[in-house]
């Protein structure tokens, strides 16, 4: 059970941050440093509005907060509410998931990183990116 009111938590959860957190702008600050361009930020016409879409080749990034969708490596539960935060990241998940679905439906390719990772290793994240471009061949 929530230990919030419906309108106080509603209060609450207006004054998240989801667009420019430094997760994004970390990701963002290591693409131009690697000479990644023609990503685009929050394209609402796209499923899912993904943090970061390159349109021409259809790919679709999204960084997703640990604790928001449920990190398996990280696994970070408040001491409080659990029956409501365990709501509402079953929630973001399933929502993730159905986005992916319909993006993968029409030809999209997604990407989807941890928060940990851009914030352990930004630089492996854009060789991903790259990968998937098709700016490197692996073989």
């Amino acid at each position: 059970m929530d230990t919030f009111t419906p309108e106080k938590r509603s209060e609450i959860m207006r004054r998240v941050k989801s667009k420019n957190t430094s997760v994004e702008i970390k990701l963002r600050q290591e693409l131009w440093r690697n000479g990644v361009r023609g990503w685009r930020i929050y394209r609402k016409d796209i499923q899912g509005k993904p943090d970061l879409a390159f349109v021409r080749k259809k790919i679709a990034i999204f960084v997703d907060g640990c604790f928001w969708h449920g990190c398996p490596v990280c696994d970070r539960c408040p001491k409080h509410g659990n029956t409501y935060w365990d709501n509402k990241i079953s929630r973001n998940k399933a929502r993730d998931r159905a986005n992916e679905e319909r993006l993968n439906e029409g030809g999209w390719k997604v990407i989807r990183f941890w928060e940990h990772e851009v914030m352990k290793d930004a630089t492996s994240c854009v060789f991903k990116i790259r990968e998937v471009r098709g700016e490197i061949d692996i073989n």
